[in-house]
C-alpha cells in the first residue's frame, strides 16, 4: 500500500514539474514569485532614473510635532502602511515610517507610475515632439495595425478610453495582466492588441493604454523612458535618490504602467510639481495648461455604469472630500500621491495593501489618509 502511495505521489510530482517546465515563462515566474510586492524591483531588471543635484526638503517649523490620532493609525496599520508623508507650503510637515522602512527605502509605485507617464507626455507636447493629444498613435507606432477602421488618439490612451481588448485582471495566472508583469516582451504584447470598440467614448481602466504611451514617449523623444524621465523630471525635481524603473528584460522596455521604484519623500516631489501647476523651484517642467487638463475629469466619457466620468483625467484620479478637490496618483497596493491645491498640500502614503471597497470610485481607506492629513494641518 505504501509503495502505491509513493508511486502515485511521485507521478503527481513529475506531472506537476512537467506542467511547470512547459508553461510560458511568465506563468513560471508568477508561480515562483506569487503576488506582486512593493520590493519586486529586486526580481526584475531595472533602469536607473538618475538624480544629479539633490535638494532636500526644508522642514516646517512644526515638523513632526503632532502625532496621528489612534483612529487613523489603526487604518494605517491595518493596510500595511510603510510611509506617510505630508508636505505643506512646500515644506515637510510630517513623515512617519513603519516595518523597518525609512526615508531611503524604495517602494514600487505600481499604477501611480501612470501619472508620471502622463507628465512625460506633457513634456513632449511642450517640446513640440507631439503636436497634440488628438494626434493618432499610429504616427508613432505604425506597427499598431489592429485599429479596425477607428482612429486611436493619444488622448484616448490618456483617458483610458481606447476601446482596446484587454482584461485588467490579476487573479489568473494566464491573464494578459500577469503576462505584462512577469513576461519578457511588453512591446510585442501591447502592439499586438486590437481596438474592438470606438475609442473616446467609454472609460475602461487598462494598463495597456499606459504602456502604449510609454512606447510613444520612447519614439518621440528618441530616448528610453527612464532617461527621458531623468532629464525632464527627476533631475529638475532635485530628487535625493536615483529611482529604479523595472524593465521587462535587460535592454528591454520599462514596465511603464507600474514599477517606478522610489522613496516617499521623492514621490512627494511629483505631487509638489503638479500642485504648483507644473513648476518646481520656479522652473516650469510641464506646462500649466497640460497640468490643468491632466487633473480635470474627462467628463465627455461614460463609465461602465453609463454615468459621466468625474473621477479621472489624463492618468490622474480625482476626488472631492470635505469640500476639497484632490487629484491623485494611486497604485494597487495603496500607493498614493494626493495633491490638494486649496490647502497647498501633498500627501504620500505607501504600503502593502488597500481596501477592496470603493467609495465614489476611490478605495475606501483613502479618505482616512486625507482625514489624518487634515488633522495634522489642524483642519477640522
Amino acid at each position: 500500500m505504501k509503495k502505491w502511495v509513493f508511486r502515485i505521489s511521485a507521478a503527481v510530482a513529475v506531472a506537476l514539474l512537467l506542467i511547470f517546465m512547459l508553461a510560458p515563462t511568465y506563468v513560471r515566474q508568477a508561480l515562483l514569485h506569487g503576488h506582486a510586492n512593493i520590493d519586486d524591483y529586486k526580481i526584475f531588471e531595472n533602469r536607473i532614473v538618475n538624480s544629479t543635484k539633490p535638494v532636500p526638503w526644508e522642514h516646517d517649523s512644526l515638523y513632526n510635532l503632532q502625532q496621528i490620532r489612534p483612529t487613523y493609525l489603526t487604518v494605517l496599520d491595518s493596510f500595511g502602511t510603510t510611509a506617510f508623508i505630508v508636505i505643506h507650503n512646500n515644506k515637510l510637515l510630517h513623515e512617519q515610517y513603519w516595518d523597518g522602512t525609512s526615508d531611503t527605502t524604495r517602494s514600487n509605485s505600481f499604477s501611480a507610475a501612470k501619472s508620471i507617464i502622463s507628465l512625460l507626455i506633457g513634456c513632449l507636447l511642450d517640446e513640440g515632439k507631439i503636436r497634440s493629444v488628438d494626434q493618432a498613435i499610429t504616427d508613432f507606432l505604425p506597427g499598431f495595425r489592429n485599429v479596425n477602421g477607428f482612429t486611436l488618439r493619444i488622448k484616448d490612451l490618456l483617458t483610458m478610453s481606447s476601446g482596446i481588448a484587454w482584461e485588467e485582471g490579476y487573479s489568473s495566472l494566464f491573464s494578459v495582466s500577469t503576462e505584462a508583469y512577469y513576461g519578457r516582451n511588453l512591446r510585442e504584447l501591447v502592439t499586438g492588441l486590437k481596438v474592438t470598440s470606438e475609442p473616446g467614448r467609454i472609460f475602461n481602466y487598462q494598463s495597456c493604454n499606459t504602456q502604449l504611451l510609454a512606447l510613444i514617449i520612447e519614439k518621440a523623444s528618441g530616448k528610453t523612458v527612464s532617461d527621458y524621465a531623468s532629464e525632464k523630471l527627476w533631475q529638475p525635481l532635485g530628487a535625493e535618490h536615483p529611482a529604479l524603473w523595472s524593465v521587462d528584460r535587460a535592454d528591454g522596455v520599462e514596465k511603464a504602467y507600474c514599477c517606478f521604484n522610489s522613496t516617499a519623500t521623492d514621490f512627494a516631489r511629483i505631487g509638489q510639481m503638479v500642485l504648483d501647476s507644473g513648476q518646481f523651484n520656479k522652473r516650469q517642467l510641464v506646462s500649466k495648461a497640460y497640468i490643468k487638463e491632466a487633473t480635470t475629469p474627462a467628463s465627455w466619457l461614460k463609465g461602465a455604469d453609463s454615468k459621466q466620468v468625474y473621477y479621472y483625467g489624463y492618468q490622474f484620479w480625482i476626488l472631492t472630500h470635505k469640500g476639497y478637490e484632490v487629484s491623485y496618483a494611486r497604485g494597487i497596493l495603496g500607493q498614493y500621491i494626493f495633491i490638494i491645491p486649496s490647502l497647498n498640500t501633498v500627501v504620500v502614503r505607501l504600503g502593502t495593501d488597500r481596501s477592496k471597497k470603493t467609495l465614489r470610485h476611490a478605495p475606501a481607506e483613502a479618505y482616512s489618509y486625507l482625514d489624518a492629513a487634515f488633522e495634522l494641518l489642524d483642519i477640522k
